[in-house]
């Protein structure tokens, strides 16, 4: 937004000879008998100016002005501001969306390419429909193995069973595959994963992890 500083080519603590000097270089460079074929234009930049001057000339209108544009420039800044965070909250539940979908469509056995297809269908840009494919593809498949090897070690345990536990294959460490009850609480901490581990996203709410403390 051009400033009646601006107008003049002059700082807004320029001091008032330097306003002066610069009025009279803006007017004469502004002025209609020096632009030849395009008076209109030069006319109104030449009103600009001098009303520019008369104002900054003034001390007493110069401080009222000052005042009002710091005050309009602290408002611009402020909306600004709430624009850009309720961009990136709008972004935020739109990747949400997008996870969730990409999750479901691997649970369901389909493939990085269909579930890649499916959110390019819902308006998901390429390279973020790629990365989120292929890391819930990727993160469904290692529950599967997870669950897998769980059931492999329930099984060499298991009373009935007929081989000796050390013919039965090794399970996954428990710190790598922690039994979870499939309730709300860990599908809320399966989805707090694929943020921090596969998208490298934050989920709002979320506590800190020990690196960000």
């Amino acid at each position: 937004m051009a400033t009646l500083y601006d107008f003049l080519g002059v700082h807004d603590d320029a001091s008032d000879e330097e306003i002066k000097r610069a009025y009279r270089r803006a007017a004469m460079k502004a002025h209609p008998d020096r632009n030849m074929g395009r008076e209109a234009s030069a006319h109104a930049q030449f009103q600009e100016i001098k009303e520019a001057y008369a104002i900054l000339s003034d001390p007493a209108q110069r401080r009222v002005y000052d005042a009002v544009y710091a005050e309009e420039m602290g408002r611009l800044a402020r909306e600004q501001e709430e624009e850009a965070r309720l961009q990136e909250a709008a972004r935020q539940a739109a990747y949400a969306r997008y996870v969730a979908v990409a999750m479901r469509f691997a649970e369901q056995g389909h493939n990085r390419d269909v579930v890649f297809g499916v959110l390019l269908g819902r308006e998901c840009e390429p390279q973020m429909a790629e990365r989120i494919a292929v890391g819930a593809v990727e993160l469904h498949l290692s529950r599967q193995s997870c669950t897998s090897s769980r059931q492999q070690s329930d099984d060499s345990t298991s009373p009935n069973s007929k081989e000796p536990r050390s013919a039965m294959p090794e399970s996954a460490p428990e710190s790598e595959c922690k039994r979870e009850p499939l309730d709300g609480h860990s599908h809320e901490n399966f989805f707090n994963a694929i943020w921090r581990g596969m998208f490298g996203f934050v989920v709002p709410g979320d506590p800190p992890s020990r690196e960000e403390r």
